[in-house]
């Protein structure tokens, strides 16, 4: 369909061009059909940005042209026939703690295992073209789910035509009935109060969100969006946004009978697995849902899932899980560092990989709201001490680009404000000079340091924090460090604020790889992921002027010119943009590109419903192998 003006630009692994087109007056509709089967009659000449991981000083990507043809077939004929029955385990590093997505924005969660969305990746896409890698997702790459087809009948009006034939789980007390409009309707209204109801805290600081006038159901089958805002790639990035919990729909007549669903036992949703036994920090097991209204798309008669059983096994210590992948239990594991690929390389070369770049940057939050970190002399020391080129070299093998990121990742290519365009004066700011960071802290009134704190994510790099430590130490900021499970730093750091200083996390605060518009919101005052507490109005004044821009130039000037103000006040310390890495066995099937985004992070995988529904096991090949 037409969409508008397009927002999402280039990404690491996508065509380097794209058409533009208007949007100003109603659109043609984008329609996806059941199993439709995409034959490859191609000739490409395409430039392909894809990730750089072995060069220490290269740039973050490198480009790569390419002109082939090919004239029969499919692309992913090669990666053999489907096979039914067997079952997928794959590990979790953090207990699962929410199963209700009015509660799951901030939270770890399987949901999205039994819970469905409108829209979803292209299953039929080649990766070559695009691999999902990022958690971005450009419009031109999302095809409909739930939905049918969708068009905008106006500016700020977004409408959706649901697929007719999808039906709930055959549980009570929704017994299998269709998935329609109302059920959309429900769901948003109860999150965002769009049209009626109060709004979960969680959801109600979700600014892009604060722009929804209402959702109503037309017909049966159509839900209609109204915004204030008169953008349609903004409207659309929203509703499509992977990110976040907001976009998968629970039954309504299940929140009307429990009041909400938190307990594992009421889950109920549209999708190709059930969930059946839940053990808290222990694991959770799935079934197939054997009345699923899905077919592969790139086998169209073979109705989904393949596999008979999902198995999430909750592991946080890295070396118990690994030893599991080695022995066969466990099928896949996703978030492994540098360190750990090159051990699995060496002790087990048939274990296979894939690279990807990790969702954010890491970074240390220090509270801007209070003092010593007021004054951005201070934050700016802090910078100033940590030797980002060392760490890249020696920390991580030279596999990562050594130049700090800004709010948006430098993956994204053509958005934000990418390191290599920087002016000097501010390069300065972020090169490793501990004297001068010394005489910051001077200037700001420390001239003999000080001490101080951080509240830290167990599920984070610990090793890369005690050199963050040391290098703090080497301009006398003595910082204790302070560890949580994930589900307790949720709750005391992202939830309550209760931290005094400062916090950290995996999923961290620059070189953000998401939804251009879901990057506004990390600084956006009252953000639920505001981890350094920065209530800055020019920045505050980004997301309104966004909202008013209706080209994609004077989008992207906006959205540059936030990249700026992030870097120019050191909200938070930047370090660097690791890869991360997953693991996973010869006998896992599907496209293996594609398995990294099924697994994802493992944190709160948002397509595990979709991926891993059309993956499948060869079972010659693992009882070949021993298991």
């Amino acid at each position: 369909m037409k969409r508008g003006v397009i927002w999402i630009a280039l990404t690491c692994l996508m065509i380097a061009s794209m058409v533009l087109t208007s949007c100003s007056t109603s659109t043609t509709t984008n329609t996806t059909t059941p199993g439709a089967s995409k034959t490859t009659a191609i000739v490409t000449s395409t430039s392909i940005t894809t990730a750089n991981p072995t060069t220490a000083t290269s740039s973050v990507a490198t480009t790569q042209s390419t002109s082939k043809t090919v004239t029969t077939g499919n692309w992913w004929d090669s990666l053999g026939k489907p096979q039914y029955g067997g079952q997928i385990t794959l590990r979790m590093n953090k207990n699962i703690s929410e199963f209700d997505p009015y509660n799951g924005e901030a939270l770890s969660t399987i949901e999205n295992a039994w819970l469905e969305r409108l829209f979803s990746d292209d299953w039929t896409l080649n990766p070559s073209v695009f691999s999902y890698s990022l958690q971005f997702r450009p419009n031109d790459y999302i095809v409909g789910h739930l939905a049918q087809s969708w068009e905008f009948t106006d500016p700020s009006t977004l409408t959706v035509h649901l697929r007719q034939g999808v039906h709930w789980q055959n549980i009570p007390p929704v017994n299998g009935r269709e998935f329609i409009a109302n059920d959309v309707v429900s769901h948003y209204h109860r999150l965002y109060g769009a049209g009626g109801g109060s709004p979960d805290p969680a959801y109600a600081g979700v600014a892009s969100f604060k722009s929804l006038l209402s959702v109503i159901a037309p017909d049966k089958y159509t839900v209609t969006f109204k915004w204030s805002v008169t953008n349609p790639e903004y409207i659309f990035e929203a509703i499509e946004a992977q990110t976040g919990c907001g976009q998968d729909f629970e039954a309504t007549e299940a929140v009307q009978q429990w009041g909400d669903v938190t307990d594992w036992h009421h889950a109920i949703g549209t999708g190709p697995f059930m969930l059946t036994d839940f053990v808290s920090s222990s694991s959770a097991t799935l079934v197939k849902n054997p009345n699923y209204w899905g077919y592969d798309e790139r086998y169209p008669p073979n109705q989904l899932p393949y596999i008979d059983k999902l198995t999430f096994l909750i592991i946080p210590d890295d070396a118990t899980a690994l030893a599991g992948l080695r022995t066969g239990k466990i099928d896949g594991i996703g978030g492994m560092s540098y360190q750990q690929s090159q051990e699995i390389q060496k002790s087990n070369p048939e274990i296979l990989q894939i690279t990807t770049p990790n969702g954010t940057a890491i970074t240390v939050d220090p509270r801007n709201d209070v003092k010593p970190f007021t004054d951005i002399r201070v934050r700016e020391a802090l910078q100033m001490a940590i030797d980002l080129p060392t760490i890249a070299k020696t920390y991580y093998g030279g596999t990562v680009a050594p130049s700090p990121s800004t709010l948006t990742s430098n993956y994204m290519t053509g958005w934000g404000f990418p390191y290599d365009q920087w002016p000097q004066d501010l390069k300065d700011q972020y090169a490793y000079n501990p004297t001068k960071a010394k005489q910051l802290l001077s200037d700001a009134g420390y001239p003999n340091g000080f001490n101080t704190d951080i509240v830290a994510d167990l599920a984070g790099d610990m090793d890369l924090l005690q050199i963050v430590k040391s290098y703090f130490n080497a301009i006398n900021v003595n910082m204790d460090i302070r560890t949580m499970d994930t589900a307790s730093w949720t709750a005391y750091v992202q939830l309550g604020h209760k931290h005094d200083q400062m916090a950290q996390r995996g999923n961290s605060s620059l070189g953000i790889n998401y939804e251009p518009l879901v990057e506004l919101n990390k600084f956006h005052a009252g953000g639920t992921s505001d981890f350094a507490m920065v209530n800055d109005s020019t920045f505050n004044d980004f997301l309104t002027q966004a909202q008013a821009t209706t080209t994609l130039a004077d989008f992207k000037a906006v959205f540059k010119t936030a990249n700026e103000r992030v870097a120019e006040q050191h909200f938070v310390i930047s370090l660097l943009q690791p890869n991360v890495y997953t693991f996973y066995q010869p006998w896992l099937h599907g496209s293996a590109i594609q398995i990294g985004p099924m697994e994802g992070t493992l944190g709160s995988p948002m397509q595990i419903c979709f991926y891993a529904a059309r993956s499948w096991i060869d079972q010659n090949l693992k009882k070949s192998s021993g298991h």
